[in-house]
């Protein structure tokens, strides 16, 4: 007998903007545990795919591993090689990166929207999405890996 899903079952989508008017497209399907989709366009773009597991959420975004599990009330782990910590639910809040070259995360979930913003308010990028019945956690995660896919300064790594 397969295990129950995490989410309740649910065949909906994520879809909206990062970055505004300037910024790029992101659309994910959600089928149980499971979120699929894309994150900018067929030339600039990058696939998503994530599974919610009983301990956190694991997948890829383009060739990069995501791997992040929950510990002690919070989603800790990877996006490729950055570190990202998210808390909360529907008020979401967290950090990508390392400290000095990281990036702030905060995002406010409104019946079925979620905006935020990632980064600084004059260099970050804000992103505003439709959930359907997902959570503001499950949209802030889609959100923070298409940072990730797409913006060039966030995938930066420093050597040491």
């Amino acid at each position: 007998m397969p295990d129950p899903a995490i989410l309740p079952r649910m065949e909906d989508l994520i879809k909206g903007r990062l970055g505004g008017a300037d910024g790029y497209d992101i659309r994910c399907t959600i089928d149980g545990d499971t979120i699929k989709g894309r994150a900018g366009g067929k030339l600039h773009g990058k696939d998503i795919n994530l599974e919610i597991t009983e301990r956190g959420v694991q997948g890829s975004v383009g060739a990069d591993p995501v791997k992040i599990e929950l510990d002690d009330g919070e989603l800790r782990g990877n996006v490729g090689a950055q570190k990202l910590t998210l808390r909360g639910v529907d008020r979401v809040t967290g950090f990508m990166g390392e400290p000095i070259i990281g990036w702030n995360v905060v995002a406010q979930q409104t019946g079925e929207r979620l905006t935020g913003q990632l980064g600084s308010t004059v260099l970050g990028r804000p992103f505003d999405l439709e959930l359907g019945s997902a959570p503001g956690w499950v949209g802030t995660l889609v959100a923070v890996v298409a940072f990730y896919a797409l913006e060039p300064r966030a995938n930066i790594t420093t050597s040491r």
